[in-house]
């Protein structure tokens, strides 16, 4: 009911300012959730994951504006707050499908993106056991390893090929093509500009949750603040997954991890 209230005023509404783009299972609901209490920040109008610029774009702008708070709203809450309201979404899914940066550059000239990276080992354990837990997975860990690349096949091209085309494989089953880090970002770094994406680490942002928020803020250009508290949402631990199993996904990985430090400057700290 609200969306569709949302349509009628849609005109009037604000598109975002800032999109949480990934990577899944990386923190992404932690620190939207840590965001949207500030008070010169505002989220999307009911749900985090708006999921336009990858799944709905057949939708139109329209239906993206209708997520959104009405201008007039951020006009009086900036008053309140003493500055502008940034105002933004997180759909962790943007990072990795490949034809969403194309999408978001024009739609979206101006706006910021901040990217978490989890180890991409603890992110795919994390991921399988979400997908379990969904019944979107049914396939021993190791098995769906083996059976990713076939999964996969051929899917990044017809997303690329087809905007109305969504795949279940690539958005569910994709375990260890999630975790190659550094195509993604250099996908988004082409389209919108690497001084408009913020990557932040997954382990900093639990390590350190206040230092690493007031890097995000400063991306944002809004002013420095403590949310009081740092509830972890959404979180899940890494017990289960053995040791050779683990061995195969860091021997997968290693040469992207080498890549990402190359693209950043700087090393992720993830055991190699």
């Amino acid at each position: 009911m609200a969306h569709a209230a949302g349509g009628l005023t849609a005109d009037g509404r604000a598109l975002p300012d800032f999109l949480v783009i990934g990577t899944m299972r990386g923190g992404t609901t932690t620190l939207y959730h840590a965001l949207v209490r500030h008070p010169r920040v505002a989220g999307a109008v009911l749900d985090k994951e708006v999921h336009y610029f990858d799944l709905n774009l057949a939708q139109g702008e329209r239906w993206y504006r209708a997520r959104f708070p009405t201008r007039s709203s951020l006009v009086r809450r900036a008053r309140r707050a003493g500055g502008p309201i940034r105002v933004g979404e997180a759909t962790p899914y943007y990072l990795f499908h490949p034809a969403v940066p194309p999408r978001v550059a024009p739609a979206l000239p101006d706006a910021l993106a901040i990217a978490i990276l989890r180890d991409p080992v603890e992110r795919a354990w994390s991921h399988y056991r979400h997908e379990v837990d969904l019944g979107y997975e049914r396939l021993p860990f190791d098995d769906a390893l083996d059976a990713e690349d076939e999964r996969l096949a051929g899917e990044e091209q017809r997303l690329l090929d087809d905007p109305s085309y969504v795949s279940f494989e690539h958005q569910h089953h994709s375990y260890v093509a999630r975790g190659r880090y550094a195509a993604q970002l250099r996908r988004w770094f082409d389209a919108i500009g690497r001084d408009r994406v913020l990557v932040v680490w997954s382990e900093a942002l639990q390590a350190a949750p206040e230092a690493t928020f007031q890097r995000v803020l400063a991306h944002l250009d809004v002013p420095p603040w403590d949310p009081g508290d740092w509830r972890v949402r959404n979180a899940a631990t890494s017990r289960g997954l053995d040791e050779a199993t683990r061995a195969r996904l860091r021997a997968a990985f290693r040469d992207d991890r080498s890549a990402l430090a190359d693209l950043l400057g700087e090393d992720p700290g993830w055991p190699a």
